[in-house]
């Protein structure tokens, strides 16, 4: 299964294939960089984060089915002046909560922002 889904680390797409509900299907699995985000993960049905920013090394893997997500952007840096994706980093709004996600890659963050868009604006 793993050997034709985009991914960076094969652990973290084992953890991914580990939770799948009936018929899930993995489009990407994606290292995250900066404070508290281990990795994100896209099917066809959510978001997948796992986050750890809990105290003690603890960690969380939040699911965020599409239909909940209000809107993704593209963070950028100091300068529009680039390109659209000149950034590395998304941002997922669900309700009042925003999850920021940085990645190795801007292609990275263009594939992301690409699926979750084509999925919310269903």
């Amino acid at each position: 299964m793993g050997n034709q889904i985009p991914h960076d680390r094969s652990g973290q797409l084992k953890q991914i294939e580990s939770g799948l509900l009936p018929g899930e299907q993995i489009i990407a699995v994606y290292d995250a960089t900066g404070a508290g985000t281990g990795f994100l993960g896209l099917t066809d049905r959510r978001v997948i984060i796992q986050d750890k920013s809990f105290a003690g090394k603890r960690f969380a893997i939040t699911s965020i089915p599409y239909s909940k997500i209000t809107s993704v952007s593209v963070v950028g840096g100091k300068s529009w002046a680039g390109s659209y994706f000149s950034s590395g980093s998304i941002a997922i709004n669900v309700g009042a909560h925003t999850y920021e996600v940085e990645f190795r890659g801007n292609d990275k963050c263009h594939h992301v922002h690409d699926v979750i868009l084509q999925y919310i604006a269903r």
